[in-house]
């Protein structure tokens, strides 16, 4: 799969503004490439309101395992699947972006053009589940990438892998930024029964325009209340993320999506701080100086003074909540608007008493 990747054509690292429907401006080439393209227009080219539209492409993933292990320390689950690498949604910040280098693509809009779909992931997982010496924990779906981006609605990975999860009783965490989960209420109805599911609906922000230039092709904040609210009628436990908070852009919104998660029936509400590691970076600063040229310099700043400097951190103990004063600010400001709503911790499900393996030879067990 890696040497047909590295033959796939990049578009030029140019300024695609005019582009509709997608969050990065330019796309970079890999990190790993062994050369940089810079482009230059010879006033040959059409005009950039002219330029063609960007169709989505999916690949197939060949991948031969389907569970992705972790030892982070800051995170509360130490096993995850992604049916997708890549994500249409094209969140500008996406600290995912740069796993498509290793694919020799860019992060920029090839990130969020060119799909790699694990079509195989359920059979994958039933066959891992299957193993003698597995263990059962919660895992997470989506950590990564979206798993209710655009294109499941048709090819339905997400859903095949939920079946799986209901079949063997295992628990289970989504993260997802889209309200299309609901088409899944069926299932998520079920292992909530059981106690087996959790939800996380990430809303980065109240206004639809500043959510539509960060997250081009997720539904609307509004829709994802209305996921929310319908979650809770059936029985599932499920939370808000504003994630990420990014100062000088939404963290003004603090206490009003603390406020308007409550009133859809969210039972808690986490924040994660902007983090830009690679070239996410290079993706964000192009993309404020297309839509907020005004106030890039002052963005920057303000994550800067979170970052001790940069605008990056990875260190594990502050890499999700930052550090320095304006980071406490903001992180003060939660602990009083949660309190004040009386918001409890979100508690990932942890019941493994109810795991049963899955039967290979396609008969239902008897026990």
């Amino acid at each position: 799969m890696f040497s047909y990747c590295s033959r796939m054509t990049h578009r030029s690292n140019q300024r695609l503004a005019s582009l509709s429907g997608r969050g990065a401006t330019i796309n970079p080439d890999g990190r790993f490439e062994a050369g940089q393209r810079q482009a230059e227009d010879d006033g040959w080219g059409p005009p950039d309101d002219d330029a063609p539209a960007l169709k989505t492409e999916t690949f197939a993933d060949t991948s031969r395992t389907i569970i992705a292990r972790n030892t982070s320390p800051d995170i509360g689950f130490d096993r995850s699947i992604n049916p997708y690498r890549g994500c249409e949604h094209g969140c500008i910040y996406c600290y995912a972006r740069p796993s498509h280098n290793y694919l020799g693509l860019s992060s920029g809009q090839d990130f969020e053009s060119k799909i790699f779909v694990k079509h195989d992931a359920a059979n994958l997982l039933r066959q891992e589940l299957a193993r003698p010496g597995y263990r059962p924990a919660v895992l997470a779906l989506g950590a990564n990438t979206d798993p209710y981006q655009p294109i499941e609605r048709r090819l339905r990975i997400t859903r095949g892998i939920l079946e799986v999860l209901l079949e063997t009783r295992h628990p289970v965490t989504i993260v997802t930024k889209s309200a299309a989960i609901v088409r899944d209420i069926d299932l998520l109805e079920r292992l909530a029964g059981m106690g087996l599911v959790h939800v996380d609906i990430s809303i980065t922000s109240l206004d639809a325009g500043l959510a539509r230039r960060m997250e081009p092709r997720a539904p609307t904040p509004e829709r994802r209340f209305d996921a929310i609210r319908l979650l809770r009628r059936a029985g599932v436990e499920v939370g808000v993320n504003m994630a990420p908070v990014i100062p000088g852009l939404n963290d003004h919104e603090i206490e009003a999506m603390v406020a308007r998660a409550v009133a859809a029936g969210a039972g808690h509400v986490n924040h994660i701080l902007v983090r830009l590691p690679h070239d996410v970076k290079e993706l964000f600063e192009a993309w404020l100086e297309t839509h907020f040229p005004d106030r890039a310099a002052r963005v920057l700043s303000l994550i800067r003074q979170c970052r001790d400097g940069r605008l990056n951190d990875p260190d594990f103990k502050s890499r999700m909540r930052g550090s320095g004063p304006f980071a406490e600010l903001i992180h003060r400001r939660f602990a009083v608007a949660i309190a004040k709503a009386g918001l409890t911790r979100r508690r990932y499900p942890d019941r493994v008493d109810l795991f049963r393996p899955p039967r290979l030879d396609g008969q239902m067990s008897l026990l």
